[in-house]
């Protein structure tokens, strides 16, 4: 049996909490969020205080007994950390870092200086003070095991200055800081912010809680000091001196749920129960969400070594986001979860839970698919994470997800054959400019969205009606997986003009707009590999677009710098636009004129043989 964590307490300046009221508010606090009480916990609240007064002990400040981890370590271990205060932040669905301020620090400045907060100076500028301080804590601490530190005020100085310095086989499973002055830089002893860049070997996890009523956390947290903590805000009494006391911190749910976890593990009521799932039809939202971390999941796969890691991580955190995205969504429409969303969710607050794979199947027609399979291919999946991932492994993952969606591995060589020729023909001297690069849609999609009105367009094949695209991005956004996939699969297919607005917004980049040109021609291309019929209406925007940017360049070149960004910016615009025309063009992709004799429009576009780009 695993040995369970001691509790180290460190108080701040003044009697040193004689009562020991913190361990009374605690232990409440801890029943209320669904832990056990302190009762059974091996507790130490060394008590100080007559040595912050002065001393004349002549001791010297104990010696650094924790090593930096080796160069071949430092990666791994500084990402396993990072898992675990993502689990932490997760676990508390809370994180504000506060703003800090002049005012503020002032306010700290100030109390320094005061006879009350002497204790505080005499510990941060006379060396054998804080050499007895620290002797006494350690001497009342166990050499060995796991240990949880809680430290208030200049506890929490006392606390950060002594991880380093704790025996070897002792683990801090866990250190709480309430009401902190560490941001302030009074408070740097022995240069802490420089010596402590990277979390010590020792500790698992960092966080702090601060209320923006106590002056003594400075209005901010201590992630300004040290980036690699987790800050998270609470509310403490609005009257200063009551603000900043230790029992107001340790009475709230946030902090017991953070010492509870550290002491007993995922105990809590909160975490126990797990949604179940009913056996109901996903929506086009929900098939669109299944499919695409089917894709994510079959690129990791062939992912080794650090990428592996990296990518796996990433996906992780995605996957949880995604998952319980849909269950806000799908509660705000007061609708049961379906089963199949519910089996991808895990245990994020454990940071060696496995995200699982979701199950293959999801046919679709081999039309209805072009937009939804150009999408998947182009987009960053794992946004906001960047990963380079090779394109023979894009291109293999996805032939064997269009082989279980029925469309045959083909279908997934001919996607990127399409993406392919697309590129060349928007950037023809060579694709290593990387001029268009997988997810280049990013933030500009949402002046393209903005511009049409929060994309009231017609829906695209094999997505979802256009009512629910628009409610989805409104719960989701045009950012993050499913934003940017539904945002990118309805760009490459609806018409009305609208997107040729969208691209004529400054709001647009060049690279926002070639990513757009470039998955329309994608799409085209693929239909014609496949034989499918046409749609007019991508030549429609693309002309309409052509109209707009050559008037709006003649409009500005006349009186603008000949380098001005502006003009360089439609220069750019344009060209990719005036290429894509001239290829549908010369390769008979372009919409036949009317039937001769009819007086009609006609609907389809001329089945030509395949572009020339493509033949063989």
């Amino acid at each position: 049996m695993a040995e369970e964590p001691s509790l180290l307490f460190l108080h701040g300046v003044g009697t040193g909490d004689l009562d020991n009221k913190w361990q009374t508010h605690l232990s409440a606090a801890l029943v209320h969020a669904g832990f056990p009480p302190l009762d059974g916990v091996e507790t130490s609240a060394p008590k100080y205080s007559d040595l912050l007064q002065g001393t004349d002990e002549d001791l010297k400040v104990p010696k650094i007994t924790i090593s930096d981890w080796s160069s071949k370590e430092a990666k791994s271990q500084r990402r396993a950390f990072e898992h675990r205060i993502a689990a932490m932040e997760y676990r508390l669905r809370h994180h504000a870092e506060g703003n800090g301020g002049v005012i503020a620090d002032t306010v700290v400045d100030l109390a320094l200086g005061n006879p009350y907060f002497t204790q505080a100076q005499n510990y941060l500028s006379t060396p054998n003070v804080r050499a007895s301080v620290l002797t006494r804590v350690l001497d009342n601490i166990p050499q060995s095991g796991p240990i949880v530190i809680v430290g208030h005020s200049l506890g929490s100085v006392i606390a950060v200055d002594l991880l380093r310095r704790l025996p070897e086989a002792v683990r801090v499973m866990g250190l709480v800081t309430i009401g902190s002055p560490l941001a302030n830089g009074h408070f740097q002893v022995d240069k802490l912010t420089d010596v402590l860049q990277e979390p010590p070997r020792n500790l698992e996890w960092w966080v702090n809680f601060w209320s923006n009523t106590d002056p003594v956390a400075a209005l901010r947290g201590v992630s300004s000091a040290f980036p690699w903590m987790l800050d998270v805000r609470v509310k403490t009494p609005l009257l200063p001196t009551q603000a900043h006391y230790a029992e107001q911190y340790l009475a709230d749910d946030l902090v017991a749920k953070a010492v509870g976890f550290g002491l007993f593990g995922s105990r809590s009521k909160d975490l126990v129960a797990a949604d179940k799932g009913i056996d109901i039809a996903l929506d086009g939202v929900e098939i669109m969400a299944i499919v695409a971390l089917r894709y994510a999941h079959l690129i990791k796969r062939q992912l080794k070594g650090d990428q592996l890691s990296r990518y796996s991580g990433a996906l992780r955190r995605v996957q949880v986001a995604l998952i319980e995205d849909i269950k806000v969504r799908k509660r705000a429409q007061n609708r049961p979860i379906p089963e199949q969303i519910m089996a991808l969710g895990f245990d994020f607050t454990n940071p060696d839970a496995e995200a699982p794979e979701p199950r293959p199947g999801h046919h679709f027609s081999g039309e209805d698919a072009v937009a939804t399979v150009i999408a998947l291919a182009a987009e960053n999946l794992i946004r906001p994470y960047e990963i380079s991932v090779k394109d023979d492994v894009r291109r293999t993952a996805l032939k064997e997800l269009t082989a279980e969606m029925g469309l045959g591995s083909h279908y997934g060589d001919k996607v990127f054959t399409a993406l392919d020729a697309a590129a060349k023909v928007l950037s023809p001297v060579s694709r290593k400019t990387q001029l268009l690069k997988w997810g280049s849609l990013g933030a500009g999609a949402v002046a393209i969205v903005a511009a049409t009105g929060g994309l009231a367009l017609a829906a695209a094949p094999g997505l979802a009606g256009a009512a629910v695209i628009t409610s989805a991005l409104a719960s989701f956004g045009p950012g993050g997986m499913i934003g940017g996939l539904l945002t990118a699969g309805t760009l490459v297919s609806a018409g009305g003009g609208g997107i040729a607005v969208g691209m004529m917004s400054p709001g647009t980049s060049a690279e926002s707009m070639e990513a757009v040109v470039h998955y329309q021609l994608a799409v085209v291309i693929l239909r014609k590999l496949k034989g499918y019929e046409q749609d007019p209406t991508i030549w429609m925007d693309l002309t309409l677009a052509e109209r707009k940017l050559r008037r709006e360049l003649e409009r500005v070149d006349e009186f603008s710098d000949e380098q001005a960004p502006s003009v360089t910016e439609l220069k750019r615009k344009l060209i990719s636009v005036e290429r894509t025309l001239t290829y549908l063009t010369d390769n008979g992709l372009k919409p036949a004129g009317p039937a001769e004799g009819s007086g009609e429009p006609q609907s389809s576009w001329l089945k030509m043989s395949p572009p020339k780009l493509l033949r063989k």
